[in-house]
């Protein structure tokens, strides 16, 4: 049975990517002044959100690591609003875990769109080494962060764009596409209507209100030939929240 599409949307993920580029580029610092979080803080969360989770050798590891230098960007300029140790665990990392384990994902590449401080992207890296992975912000400052971060943590399986995705999707083809909170469902079928040949999936991760947002969007998806392929959700720990992977099949991929 579906949620109930009245339902209220108390814990939708944080959009990575929605406001007009001029504004997130002269925002002042939301979390300037806030203590940051250690890398031994970190990853003691991390092992309490992957409790009873079967994952690589090292990869929560270097999940800490990549928390740590998105945090420490986080007081320079306005990565993410999840900043404890247990929520950025949980709502970032597992959420992002997750939704990766879902899919086919080894040997294909990957664009995820609205990347912001690297999620979904660097979590997918990180978990499928033969994936090829594209992080792309149109944000000019937060595609510069996207580059640095992929050169410290020496993702050789990652690379970072500053391109709006419909700019960037007419140089480009892609297995997937992935967009985690960009906008809704309708917004983002249209984003990619002149390009939506250079994909063969269109993955959306969601929140609890996904299929508010599939019925608003279900016009317009048919319209421009995306399909409803799957739909996965689950929760995370201790009621952090609710969430669905949406599985659009993309024109480019329908006639395999």
């Amino acid at each position: 049975m579906l949620p109930d599409p009245k339902a209220p949307a108390p814990d939708e993920p944080e959009e990575n990517e929605g406001e007009p580029a001029e504004s997130a580029e002269s925002e002042v610092p939301e979390f300037a002044a806030l203590p940051l979080p250690s890398l031994d803080e970190l990853r003691a969360a991390l092992d309490w959100a992957f409790a009873g989770e079967e994952v690589p050798a090292g990869f929560l590891d270097r999940c800490a690591e990549h928390a740590l230098i998105v945090q420490e960007k986080n007081r320079v300029m306005n990565l993410t609003k999840i900043v404890t140790p247990k929520d950025i665990a949980a709502k970032h990392y597992l959420d992002c875990f997750r939704a990766a384990r879902m899919l086919p994902l080894m040997g294909r590449s990957i664009l995820d769109v609205g990347s912001g401080g690297g999620y979904p992207g660097v979590p997918i890296a990180l978990m499928e080494p033969d994936a090829r992975v594209v992080l792309l912000d149109s944000i000019q400052k937060k595609a510069e962060f996207l580059k640095d971060s992929v050169a410290r943590m020496k993702l050789k399986n990652a690379t970072a764009f500053g391109e709006r995705a419909e700019d960037h999707l007419v140089k480009h083809h892609y297995d997937v596409v992935v967009m985690r909170a960009v906008s809704s469902v309708r917004e983002n079928v249209r984003t990619l209507r002149k390009v939506r040949h250079s994909l063969r999936d269109l993955v959306m991760l969601k929140g609890p209100s996904w299929s508010r947002e599939v019925k608003a969007g279900e016009r317009e998806a048919e319209r421009l030939g995306f399909k409803l392929d799957t739909v996965w959700e689950y929760a995370l720990p201790e009621e952090t929240g609710k969430r669905a992977v949406l599985v659009y099949r993309a024109p480019g991929g329908q006639g395999r």
